[in-house]
C-alpha cells in the first residue's frame, strides 16, 4: 500500500518557522521526483517546491524563494521541507506528493499524502 505521511505543521507567528516532513513507504520512493503543495483558504492547489528524484535540480515558488528549503533523504525515504520567515500568506494545508505539471497540478494523479496544517497567525 503506498503511503506518504506529512507532520510537523502547526500554528507558528509570523517570521517564526516550521520544519515539515514526509516519510513515504510502498513505493520505489528513490526514483520520484517529489513536490511539496499548498491549498490556501479559498484558493485551489500551489505547488511550493519540488526536488528531483536525486535531490539535484529544485524549484521553488517565487514567494518562498529564499525563505523555504526542500529536501530528501533517499535512504530514510523522507521528504522535507525547512519553512523559515513565515509569513500569514504562507498558511494552508501542505501535502506531499509526486511531482506532476505544475500548471495542472490535480489530486487525482499521482501519490499524495492526507497532508498537515500551517497556521501562520499572531
Amino acid at each position: 500500500e503506498v503511503q506518504l505521511v506529512e507532520s510537523g505543521g502547526g500554528l507558528v507567528q509570523p517570521g517564526g518557522s516550521l520544519r515539515l516532513s514526509c516519510v513515504a513507504s510502498g513505493f520505489s520512493f528513490s526514483v520520484y521526483d517529489m513536490m511539496w503543495v499548498r491549498r490556501a483558504p479559498g484558493k485551489g492547489l500551489e505547488v511550493v517546491s519540488s526536488i528531483m528524484s536525486g535531490g539535484g535540480r529544485t524549484y521553488y515558488l517565487d514567494s518562498v524563494k529564499g525563505r523555504f528549503t526542500i529536501s530528501r533523504d533517499n535512504a530514510k525515504n523522507m521528504l522535507y521541507l525547512q519553512m523559515n520567515s513565515l509569513e500569514t500568506e504562507d498558511s494552508g494545508v501542505y501535502f506531499c506528493a509526486t511531482e506532476q505539471s505544475r500548471l495542472t497540478v490535480t489530486m487525482n494523479r499521482g501519490y499524495w499524502g492526507q497532508g498537515t496544517q500551517v497556521t501562520v497567525s499572531s
